[in-house]
């Protein structure tokens, strides 16, 4: 179930965020009934960036082995 909250739940709340996220859901936090920011447990986050700097890197690879690229 996707989990909206206050950005205030962070600081009143952490310990139910901090399951929630454990849990590895994210928590999106509104400010001001907008879109703030979005909390991942580090395990989720590294699972994220993960596969993007894998890519990249493999990019750079591939790039740093063509002889058409300057």
């Amino acid at each position: 179930m996707l989990q909206i909250r206050p950005v205030s739940d962070l600081r009143n709340k952490f310990p139910d965020i901090e399951k929630i996220v454990n849990a590895g859901e994210p928590v999106y936090l509104t400010k001001n009934g907008y879109g703030a920011m979005v909390v991942l447990s580090l395990e989720e986050y590294s699972r994220l960036t993960d596969r993007v700097e894998g890519a990249l890197d493999k990019a750079d690879r591939l790039a740093a082995e063509d002889a058409v690229r300057k």
